[in-house]
């Protein structure tokens, strides 16, 4: 599942205007409706101007951090990160993201616990890649469709082991084979295409830490288990 181009270009070139904050979020992220003559999204743009300083996230910027997450989630194929773009606004450079509207009678604890969900298997590993220092369970939005949509990926690529999520029940057990492919994939396209897309939004080191991540997924097979040296789980969890 990728991205529908004609919404990716409606992100990157529509005219933003702004409707309303989120206030619970820890930086600044605007509710926004982005519009090019008849066609009109909403959307979430978070400005880098907005963003407060991480002291384990020194280098780089959560923008452009969303933003690379975006584009793993597009070279494997499973849409698990809503279309992102980064780019000018309102109130200066940011990320804008397509709003993604849920589906309120779904449990999130009931979700979480699953062991046989395929959609929290594939985020499982994706946030494996990524290196996804914060997976809350409210970072999870099932749709009234059925999909599973991932947000909130600012702190993530560490070149260290940061991986903090409440998706471990996989943990140390073998990878689903229908995913190893795309996996595969992503890693000939970290020295390729998707390698030259993330350079401009990571650190090298970021990047090969992504690379050398990818590589350890693919020989061992299996989902990781929490190192030991940083906290496992994110909090508050939810």
């Amino acid at each position: 599942m990728h991205a529908d181009p004609a919404v990716l270009t409606l992100l990157a070139e529509g005219e933003i205007a702004i409707e309303g904050q989120l206030v619970d979020a820890s930086n600044l992220a605007l509710y926004c409706e982005v519009r090019a003559g008849d066609d009109a999204l909403t959307c979430i743009y978070k400005p880098v101007n907005g963003e407060r300083p991480l002291w384990d996230f020194p280098d780089g910027t959560l923008a452009a951090r969303e933003t690379a997450a975006f584009l793993v989630s597009e070279a494997l194929g499973w849409g698990v990160v809503p279309p992102t773009v980064l780019r000018d606004g309102p109130v200066g450079t940011g990320m804008v993201q397509a709003w993604i509207d849920v589906d309120e009678t779904v449990d999130l604890i009931d979700l979480l616990h699953s062991m046989d969900d395929s959609r929290l298997q594939r985020l499982a590993v994706y946030d494996a890649i990524v290196n996804n220092a914060d997976r809350k369970g409210g970072h999870l939005l099932p749709t009234p469709e059925g999909h599973l949509y991932g947000i909130d990926h600012g702190v993530c690529f560490s070149a260290e082991d940061k991986l903090r999520t409440v998706l471990w029940q996989w943990r140390g057990l073998p990878l689903p084979d229908d995913l190893c492919p795309d996996v595969a994939r992503v890693r000939a396209e970290l020295d390729e295409s998707l390698g030259d897309a993330l350079r401009p939004l990571l650190t090298r080191a970021e990047v090969r830490a992504t690379r050398r991540r990818v590589d350890e997924l693919l020989a061992s097979r299996v989902f990781p288990q929490p190192n030991g040296n940083w906290p496992a789980v994110p909090w508050p969890p939810i």
